[in-house]
């Protein structure tokens, strides 16, 4: 692709265990151009995750300083104490060096993240098959306490009614034809003027 990619945003949005983590690290595997977007978050690290690649980790604290300070495109406070948030600094490396930012993010932050950027991004939401397989996905990760898990449930429920606040739709009950509908659908934008 030679178009410029600076300026230009790809929000990929979805219930947490819909796909939209294979279908972003796909689309990264085969778009050069692309650079994700590392969030800030204020929850502890899990497993093997780690700080400035992951997430950057900071404080409840010091990241509510950075809301005071305006330092974020979009944030959030997705559970209690738990804030999650898009830097400006972040999208700004990843133009100044001249790729496109691909975010992967909830869906209220995917439509925090449209409405900021407007025609400038690209928003995906994807949409798994039914709630019954988006349930059976998040319990087979097995990562999770049944609180969490009834806390997960409920909020991707919630998450699927803001489904008609995004540029396109990818329903997610094949991975293959999902990642390749993904792939389309973002270079398509990306050479666009």
């Amino acid at each position: 692709m030679s178009a410029r990619m600076n300026g230009k945003a790809i929000i990929i949005s979805a219930p947490s265990g819909a796909g939209k983590t294979t279908i972003v690290k796909h689309l990264l595997k085969r778009i050069p151009e692309l650079e994700f977007s590392i969030s800030s978050t204020s929850r502890m690290i899990r497993g093997e995750e780690t700080d400035g690649k992951d997430y950057y980790f900071v404080s409840s604290e010091q990241f509510r300083k950075d809301i005071g300070d305006d330092r974020f495109v979009e944030w959030q406070e997705v559970y209690p104490g738990s804030f999650y948030g898009t830097r400006k600094q972040e999208v700004e490396r990843i133009w100044n060096a001249g790729h496109a930012v691909i975010f992967e993010v909830d869906v209220v932050g995917g439509v925090n993240l449209k409405t900021y950027f407007g025609d400038a991004a690209l928003s995906i939401f994807i949409k798994p098959p039914s709630a019954e397989t988006l349930e059976k996905r998040l319990r087979g990760r097995g990562t999770e306490t049944e609180e969490a898990l009834t806390k997960r449930i409920g909020k991707a429920t919630f998450e699927l009614g803001f489904v008609d606040r995004f540029d396109t739709v990818i329903i997610n009950d094949d991975l293959r034809r999902a990642c390749d509908e993904a792939y389309q659908l973002v270079t398509d934008f990306l050479i666009r003027q």
